[in-house]
């Protein structure tokens, strides 16, 4: 048995590498992504993907093979099928292991191990790859070219999340309300917002902001509103929010900010409660950081699942190469998404999202090689 490791920037050059090497029969046994220094004194870090593949070729008879008496060939015919022996059981178990990870064909498997390290969900990524196989076999015996695997993922993928709303900022609600954990760019977010509505869609938009557990980010707020010329009031209790929404009652818009706080303690979902209020007149928005590891993100969502949640709005899109927390929580919640934001620009860096952007990033570059 043939077994090899090959390192490279991408999973389509390592599976090119290991087809023109080891053919298309070669089994993978791993795969993973890992760093390689580089630069003056290893400072500077590039991700690489890491194969580990196998071939086990049909023993060949020696040409070569000498004569030898009849004693010594019993005893290297014994000593023979010993090796095969253990050859035999070596490949019955890389193929039960390979049975239970990698059960599709060489291509097909690196689109599946793609989706797998864009932590996309192993359940929803095998029947996305089970819908495409399903659909190439439906209509031909014959397999279908590289290029097409990819691109008929992408439009599985599309049409899953076809069922998902996106429409940014809908006009069913006054009153946005922007919830969620610390650090994930709340109030960088709610500015873009504000600076599009005001400037793009010339809205009167007032904002609220009940984060008086950092002093930063209601500085941060109010220099965002003095930049647009819209109003901004703090609320340091339920009444003071409920005074600044009746005071902004005549504005086309009011935008909330809220305190991020480590929500895997329920209390303080509690203490979220107790300030801002959930009402059908009120949107909450969920702000999550893509940063986050998938299952953090699947959790977070869990602990605001009981809140009228009506959007989510994923960030920081520009400091990860992981996307598949959005179709995660978007499918398996039924979550609607509103935005996706990609950078610290205001009012620059915020897109609508939709099918196609969320294909995008998690298919995109590789559709077009």
């Amino acid at each position: 048995m043939k077994v090899k490791k090959y390192v490279a920037p991408t999973m389509p050059e390592a599976m090119k590498k290991i087809r023109q090497e080891l053919g298309t029969e070669a089994v993978i046994l791993n795969s993973r992504e890992v760093e390689k220094k580089s630069g003056f004194l290893g400072l500077f870090k590039k991700r690489n993907i890491e194969v580990i593949a196998a071939l086990d070729p049909q023993p060949k008879p020696d040409k070569k093979q000498e004569v030898v008496t009849r004693p010594a060939a019993a005893k290297n015919r014994q000593a023979e099928d010993h090796v095969i022996s253990e050859i035999r059981q070596l490949k019955n178990l890389v193929k039960e292991q390979a049975k239970e990870q990698f059960s599709y064909p060489v291509d097909y498997q690196e689109v599946y191990d793609h989706l797998l390290n864009q932590e996309i969900d192993a359940d929803l990524a095998k029947e996305i790859i089970d819908n495409v196989i399903d659909k190439h076999t439906t209509k031909n015996n014959t397999a279908p070219v590289y290029e097409t695997i990819w691109h008929d993922t992408r439009c599985e993928l599309e049409s899953r999340l076809g069922a998902v709303r996106f429409d940014g900022i809908s006009n069913d609600g006054k009153v946005i309300q922007f919830v969620g954990p610390t650090g994930v760019g709340k109030t960088t977010t709610i500015a873009k917002v504000a600076a599009s509505n005001v400037l793009t869609y010339k809205k009167r938009v007032a904002l609220v902001t009940a984060d008086t557990y950092r002093i930063a980010a209601v500085e941060q707020l109010k220099t965002y509103a003095s930049i647009l010329n819209v109003p901004l009031k703090i609320a340091y209790n339920a009444e003071d929010y409920q005074t600044a929404i009746r005071e902004f009652a005549s504005f086309d818009l009011i935008l909330v900010d809220t305190a991020g706080r480590n929500f895997r303690d329920k209390k303080y979902v509690q203490e979220l409660k107790e300030i801002v209020h959930f009402q059908e007149s009120i949107e909450t928005y969920l702000v999550l950081s893509l940063t986050a590891k998938s299952n953090d993100i699947m959790e977070i969502y869990n602990q605001f699942d009981h809140l009228p949640i009506k959007k989510i709005i994923f960030t920081k899109a520009d400091e990860t190469r992981q996307f598949g927390s959005i179709p995660n929580v978007a499918l398996k919640k039924s979550a609607g998404v509103a935005f996706i934001t990609n950078g610290q620009d205001v009012p620059d860096d915020i897109i609508e999202a939709s099918p196609e952007v969320i294909s995008d990033y998690i298919l995109g570059d590789y559709c077009d090689t």
